[in-house]
């Protein structure tokens, strides 16, 4: 089998479990295990995986720009956003990060609520500006090109001076060992330092995003209090981050 077919086959494998070890593949291949791991780390240089110790796991299935990602999933983020609502009370001062997930439930939020949004998402802004009782804190910095958003030292400083009832995550990846990751260095700064300044974190996540992993560290799963999917919250794929601890929703 030429070195082309098993790039394919090992991407194949991949796309049904999200994850593949290097026994498995080195039986299914018929080659041995240092073969399989150069194939990977010529996938993984490629961004087509990412090569973890024993084999590799999946690269979040998300688009990386903002406008591809604005309309991909819309049920399933309207689903997501309803579900949140019930984190919310009056008086609170919540964050709101750059997640598509996030501008949803922003768009969702109701008319009477009264709450202090501090967010680094334009659309999060944008969303919020003619709603008559949130107030906006906008982190401000350099703009984000990809996903719309403040990044930098002006945006985290902001963030730094404030303690957040509830963190609102969108994130790109999540697996309950790995942890929570992202596909930007800056993007994931500012989410761990949101994680740090509230007092309750909560991802928003469609299904497909757990079980998944990108390039740069946000903080472990059980950095999370809570995980809102579109999914029943007993589907098996979540099973593994409710024995964490995790509330699944």
């Amino acid at each position: 089998m030429v070195k082309e077919e098993r790039l394919q086959l090992i991407l194949e494998q991949l796309s049904k479990e999200n994850k593949v070890r290097l026994e498995h593949l080195s039986d299914l291949l018929k080659v041995s295990e240092d073969t399989v791991r150069r194939d990977i780390k010529t996938l993984d240089s490629q961004g087509l995986l990412k090569a973890v110790r024993g084999g590799a796991l999946a690269n979040s299935p998300i688009p990386h720009h903002y406008r591809d990602r604005e309309k991909y999933d819309l049920g399933q983020k309207q689903a997501i956003a309803l579900k949140a609502l019930n984190f919310l009370k009056d008086g609170h001062v919540v964050f709101f990060d750059g997640g598509t997930s996030v501008v949803a439930l922003a768009a969702s939020l109701p008319k009477n609520l009264r709450i202090t949004v501090v967010t680094n998402s334009f659309p999060v802004v944008n969303v919020l500006e003619d709603h008559p009782n949130v107030e906006v804190i906008f982190a401000g910095g350099r703009l984000y090109k990809v996903s719309f958003t403040a990044i930098g030292i002006d945006a985290l400083n902001t963030i730094k001076n404030v303690r957040a009832d509830v963190c609102f995550l969108g994130v790109c990846s999540i697996h309950h060992t790995i942890g929570i990751t992202a596909k930007d260095y800056e993007d994931a700064q500012i989410k761990k330092l949101m994680i740090t300044q509230a007092v309750k974190t909560v991802a928003l996540s469609t299904l497909e995003k757990t079980s998944t992993v990108e390039a740069f560290y946000i903080g472990p799963a059980t950095a999370l209090d809570s995980i809102i999917t579109e999914a029943d919250p007993n589907h098996n794929a979540l099973k593994v981050y409710k024995e964490l601890g995790i509330e699944i929703i």
